[in-house]
């Protein structure tokens, strides 16, 4: 994966109930040569494997107490 920064940010912490359709609309809203950095407070373990059946790439990393997903098409 690409080791640039990421595009578009999107950020769960401040989202009122889960974040799935939110993450989902970022997701519909990228264009080919752009990448997502979703900001959530817990590892989004269920989400790798929508991303993946819906052809996206990501990596995760956590600072302190903060997850970060870089997500692009693969």
């Amino acid at each position: 994966m690409a080791t640039t920064r990421p595009d578009k940010t999107l950020d769960v912490r401040d989202i009122d109930g889960p974040p799935f359709e939110d993450i989902m609309a970022a997701l519909s809203s990228l264009e080919s040569d752009e990448r997502l950095r979703l900001v959530a407070p817990f590892e989004p373990k269920p989400l790798y494997e929508v991303l993946e059946a819906r052809g996206f790439a990501f990596e995760s990393e956590q600072r302190d107490d903060v997850w970060h997903v870089h997500i692009e098409r693969a």
